[in-house]
């Protein structure tokens, strides 16, 4: 190999590189991740006097929308969209779609599915009635992700963490600390496990997003909507960057005439180039889920990104150094103490970058104390935090075992002792021979092996490094999918605003001037949202006590649209008490409010008070 070609392995990686980070870059917003609803038109539970002429719906970030992303279904649960949901004025946090030109009354449900710009598809429903609430209403129409097809998904994700954590960090491993057959098994085994599981997510998104089953997975639809999304890009962009992976790993580990061989002048430009190549694979391969998940939504996302590109390497050169250490300990190979001192600082070194980095995802994706422990996504990120100290103190004990063990001459693996000249065996019993004496050679090694105190602790401390990192990467698996603490706040906070304050209520005085003339008003009107509403109103004299009077008056005006005066039609109760139900207020906003009260022929007032209307 000369180093010309190492050079031009490098171009051809740099150049995939950069098109990976144009083909990602565009779209990226700078919203909370995982979109939620946060205001629909009409509004929730409305009771609307005459029909919309469209559904609109408003997300808390951009969203990707299909054809079926919006239905709007009638009492008897029929279609009545009729076009394909869209963005509207350009805005991609929108969906919109046109109705029937004649809706008969009722109850209408709108059930929505979207994917967020994070990847992760979310979905709900809301309704809203034409002139009455019908009896009949739609109970189940939100597309929900198909069980099978989610935990196959979900595999499929930790797959591809776990598979991208082995190639990187052997590679890296082989590059600074040894390289040998078990660490290129290592190596090669997570770069199967990435293509094959990322080929996997590739067949199954579109199921996945469209909530439909198994059976869909190769429905070219599907898949050609995947295809067209940020995500299924990222993972398109991963498989082409796996092929250049396969040609690095083959000029790695195929290129050593001899392990533990000083690398000769005119090779360290060679050597140089490779480290360069497989640097822009891996931080390529980062960045497939960072350009394309939380990272890329949210607040300062032009930070973010590349922080969670290192946050991936660091974590990738750990623990896949890890298992790769792992290997070479288990088969007994003779790991020079320079290696594994050289690997420790690389772990100290990796572990300094994933806390620092993780204390800005952290704090960028929780916010504040209550998101850590009030929401599923911060108790999860304390389980990563307990897992990520019990393996920095495993590490702690390891780098004590790391101090101890010393550099003894390779005893060999002797080979079963026998006559000095054996009987020619031919078929069955030269292959029994062979079996046997490859078992005692196999013996005699992990003898060899055990026989050493200090790397056989190492071992031991390095396996339960290895089992801690396993449940370590499940859990970041499922953080990765779940809602940022923050964004869960930010929502919760949407829907407040966006939810019923409850009962409006004012309360009057008033004097007509004459007998029993002075009272108090208390006018009650539930739930202050526009569509049908409860008047309630009580009136009572200066003591207290219901009292009646002949002509009570209740009025609404909407000044700003000129919409009014809209009387209630009230109903005598009870003693002191008028009331009138469904009361239609068709806009939100301050209403004046007027009360008229006469008390005899002669003696009358009227006042104005103000309420305010969701």
């Amino acid at each position: 190999m000369r180093t010309p070609a190492a050079g031009r392995i490098a171009a051809l990686l740099g150049t995939l590189l950069a098109a990976l980070l144009c083909t990602l870059t565009v779209g990226a917003g700078t919203a909370s991740a995982h979109a939620a609803l946060t205001a629909t038109d009409p509004r929730s539970g409305s009771v609307l006097p005459s029909a919309p002429k469209q559904v609109r719906l408003t997300f808390s970030e951009g969203v990707l929308l299909s054809a079926d992303s919006v239905r709007v279904l009638d009492p008897q649960g029929k279609r009545v969209d009729n076009s394909r949901p869209a963005h509207q004025d350009g805005r991609a946090d929108t969906a919109a779609v046109t109705l029937n030109s004649v809706l008969g009354n009722g109850t209408y449900t709108v059930a929505w599915q979207a994917v967020s710009a994070d990847s992760h598809p979310v979905a709900g429903a809301f309704t809203f009635s034409i002139g009455a609430p019908s009896s009949t209403v739609v109970k189940s129409a939100v597309a929900t992700t198909d069980p099978v097809v989610g935990s196959l998904y979900g595999i499929g994700r930790y797959t591809a963490y776990g598979g991208f954590a082995l190639l990187a960090g052997a590679c890296v491993f082989a590059g600074v600390c040894r390289s040998s057959r078990p660490v290129q098994r290592v190596a090669v085994g997570g770069w199967v496990a990435l293509f094959a599981a990322t080929g996997v997510l590739l067949l199954l998104r579109g199921a996945y997003t469209a909530g439909k089953g198994l059976g869909s997975v190769a429905d070219p639809a599907l898949l050609s909507e995947a295809l067209s999304t940020k995500p299924g890009a990222a993972m398109l962009c991963r498989l082409v960057l796996l092929s250049a992976a396969a040609v690095f790993l083959a000029v790695l580990f195929g290129g050593q005439a001899r392990e533990d061989a000083p690398v000769p002048m005119e090779r360290r430009a060679v050597v140089w180039s490779l480290g360069a190549g497989g640097a822009l694979v891996a931080g390529g391969l980062a960045a497939t889920w960072s350009l394309a998940e939380h990272a890329s939504v949210g607040i300062q996302s032009y930070l973010a990104m590349p922080v969670d590109i290192l946050h991936l390497l660091a974590v990738a050169v750990w623990l896949g150094g890890l298992v790769a250490l792992l290997a070479v300990l288990k088969a007994g190979e003779p790991i020079p103490r320079a290696a594994v001192r050289r690997f420790s600082a690389l772990a100290f070194t990796s572990v300094c970058v994933l806390v620092a980095t993780g204390l800005y995802q952290s704090w960028r994706q929780v916010g504040t104390l209550d998101a850590l422990t009030g929401t599923a996504y911060g108790r999860w990120l304390l389980v990563k935090v307990g897992l990520v100290t019990v393996l920095v103190g495993l590490g702690y004990w390891s780098r004590r075992w790391t101090a101890r063990i010393t550099d003894r001459a390779p005893l060999g693996r002797p080979r079963p002792a026998g006559p000095a000249k054996a009987p020619r065996a031919t078929g069955e019993r030269a292959a029994q021979l062979a079996r046997q004496q490859a078992a005692l050679a196999k013996a005699a090694g992990r003898r060899q092996r055990d026989a050493d105190a200090g790397r056989s602790a190492l071992r031991r401390s390095v396996l339960a490094e290895t089992a801690v990192a396993v449940v370590l990467l499940a859990v970041t698996t499922v953080l990765t999918g779940t809602q940022p603490g923050r964004a869960v706040t930010e929502q919760r906070q949407a829907v407040a605003a966006q939810a019923p304050t409850g009962p409006a209520e004012v309360r009057i005085g008033y004097d007509t001037g004459g007998t029993n003339g002075k009272g108090t008003a208390r006018i009650t009107v539930d739930p202050a949202r526009t569509g049908g509403n409860t008047v309630d109103v009580r009136l009572t004299d200066p003591a207290g006590r219901p009292m009646d009077v002949p002509e009570l008056d209740v009025s609404f005006t909407q000044q700003d649209k000129h919409i009014g005066p809209l009387r209630a039609p009230l109903g005598h109760q009870s003693a002191g008490r008028w009331r009138t139900t469904g009361f239609q207020l068709p806009m939100s906003g301050q209403w004046q409010l007027t009360l008229t009260v006469r008390t005899s022929e002669i003696d009358q007032v009227t006042e104005i008070e103000n309420v305010k209307i969701d």
